[in-house]
């Protein structure tokens, strides 16, 4: 027996779907039912390694925590991590099998994943109660519809309903409801079942006189309205906004346990990935945590951490340019602690022979670890467990350096030298007596009269931030609607809502049985039964091809379009891939 599902979608990148899917994996978990995440196409530089072995994005190994199951790659069967500003690594069921461009990977390659996508998508349907899916940027993307296989390809495919979710917070939030729902199509609209605001302020009240025209001018409903909540983006997939480094600051009001703050300063390298290894840090009382690009903000830093990227030569040349790695090499002469992870560490070493990533050939590091780097083509994917300082650590890699280290003492796969310490291992920190040792350490050769907290668990303030999560849908959303969506699907004869894009030949996921209520309707009427302007055929037609910041690659350098398309692929990229593999 098939499970139900839903796909959670937007009405732009970062309105909220990675958390609103978690919540409702709590939420229906703690009901007793058993829920898998999917997402089947991510972009981001923050990924996860399974225990068999797979990357996937990092935002689906969180959802699967909430969902309380063991994250594998049919959660995230397609991972696309930019390297460039014209190339993205294409991650295939938690294996790289190439780099590839905008062009390339839309012009085809992306549409015939499809049936990995769903081949995933129905081995979870008949594992599992119920699959939440999370969509990508928004689903009115019209330009990118034919090859679409995350947002309404994938709905189609699986004949899910569709929660749209809009951030309040941002503004305009009733016409991005409306301005999304009128952009699909006749058969895409027929599954798009209703609408959740996210992050709303104030008397709920004031709201419910929009919502109520919302429903007369599309004919759907909204599920629920959930409150701002501060410190909920828990493994964001890609920018500076650190997850449990917000949250845990607001929600810990006891004092540092010792006589003095620690503060620790990240360098924002580019093409940064798991910046989240720097959250359990945040988690303890007394450390405070912050991003930096300037060479002047590591003076007063008790702690500098270099984290992992995936540009290791890119980030060393961007750290040259700003005076940032003279700093670092300073202050490893004047016994100051400094953190390498992963591409960090092969930043601190002395050589990097990289004929893969960057293919600049042999590039000197800063010299300050007695490491050098040659990558390899083969990525190293692994689930470590280990001891460093005295105390039990596990961790995960992603990486195609191979590390040989010429001196040192030991420190978990890498070394350390003085108050300088560098390992491929992310996620160590997460270890809880091995990071309060670390900090005891970094405190000492910082001269600085902090304690770590002696009871203080990541995994424990995760969990919370996770119940909180399922919290806000069962106390702020329709629970039993939510669910009957789940079951039953889009309710039936949903109206069109005009203008709609026409239906191109060839979409992905068009080849499914029609919906009920998926042939237009008359124009919905607004509550003073003004018609809306337009008509099927009217404008969609102008509409179709049109480019935008978010999709078009003149437009793919904007941050805010991170999630929605391969922002680092360019046209212009050659294409090194390995076309059988997809």
């Amino acid at each position: 027996m098939r499970g139900g599902g839903l796909l959670v979608a937007g009405t732009t990148s970062d309105a909220g779907k990675s958390v609103v899917t978690a919540g409702i994996c709590r939420w229906l978990v703690r009901r007793g039912v058993k829920v898998a995440p999917f997402k089947a196409q991510n972009m981001s530089l923050n990924s996860f390694v399974t225990r068999e072995g797979a990357e996937i994005g990092r935002a689906q190994a969180m959802q699967a925590q909430a969902a309380r199951v063991e994250p594998t790659a049919l959660m995230n069967p397609v991972l696309l991590k930019p390297g460039s500003d014209r190339s993205s690594q294409v991650v295939l069921m938690g294996r790289p099998v190439g780099e590839m461009s905008a062009r390339g990977y839309h012009g085809g390659r992306q549409e015939a994943l499809l049936g990995t996508v769903t081949d995933c998508l129905e081995e979870l349907r008949s594992t599992y109660d119920a699959v939440i899916c999370e969509g990508a940027g928004s689903p009115a993307e019209i330009n990118l519809r034919r090859t679409d296989i995350v947002n309404m390809g994938i709905a189609r495919a699986a004949r899910f309903p569709v929660l749209v979710v809009g951030d309040i917070d941002r503004g305009g939030v009733f016409a991005s409801f409306f301005g999304t729902t009128a952009l699909l199509s006749a058969e895409d609209q027929s599954l798009v079942a209703g609408y959740l605001v996210n992050k709303f302020r104030g008397d709920v009240s004031l709201l419910e006189p929009g919502l109520d025209m919302l429903y007369g001018l599309t004919g759907r409903r909204t599920y629920g309205v959930l409150p701002y909540a501060h410190g909920l983006g828990i493994d964001e997939e890609d920018g500076l906004r650190v997850s449990l480094r917000g949250a845990v600051r607001e929600s810990v009001v006891a004092p540092p346990h010792g006589e003095d703050v620690l503060r620790v300063a990240v360098c924002a390298v580019p093409l940064m990935s798991n910046f989240t290894d720097v959250d359990a840090l945040a988690a303890e009382p007394g450390v405070v945590v912050r991003f930096v690009d300037r060479a002047e903000e590591l003076a007063d830093a008790d702690l500098v951490i270099v984290p992992g990227t995936r540009g290791t030569v890119k980030a060393l040349a961007w750290l040259r340019e700003r005076g940032l790695a003279e700093a670092l090499v300073r202050r490893a002469a004047e016994g100051r602690p400094v953190l390498g992870i992963c591409g960090g560490f092969q930043v601190l070493g002395e050589r990097i022979e990289d004929e893969v990533e960057s293919r600049a050939g042999v590039v000197d590091g800063l010299g300050v670890l007695p490491v050098r780097i040659r990558f390899d083509r083969d990525k190293t994917l692994a689930r470590p467990v280990g001891s460093a300082l005295g105390e039990p650590v596990e961790g995960y890699e992603i990486h195609h350096g191979v590390a040989d280290v010429r001196g040192g003492e030991p420190f978990l796969d890498g070394c350390r030298v003085g108050a300088v310490w560098g390992t491929h291992w992310h996620g160590s920190l997460e270890s809880d007596a091995f990071r309060r040792r670390f900090l005891v350490e970094v405190a000492a050769a910082a001269g600085r009269r902090f304690v770590p907290a002696p009871d203080t668990s990541f995994g424990v303030l995760r969990e919370e931030q996770l119940d909180r999560l399922g919290d806000l849908v069962e106390e702020h959303a329709d629970a039993d609607a939510l669910w009957g969506l789940i079951e039953g699907g889009a309710p039936a004869g949903l109206p069109f809502v005009p203008p709609g894009a026409p239906s191109v030949p060839g979409d992905v996921g068009a080849g499914a049985p029609e919906s009920r209520g998926s042939a237009p309707d008359p124009a919905p009427q607004s509550p003073e039964g003004l018609e809306i302007a337009g008509s099927a055929g009217s404008r969609g037609q102008g509409l179709e091809g049109a480019g935008s910041a978010e999709a078009t690659p003149q437009g793919l350098e904007n941050p805010g379009s991170a999630e929605a398309t391969p922002h680092g692929l360019g046209q212009e990229a050659e294409q090194h891939v390995d076309q059988e593999a997809l």
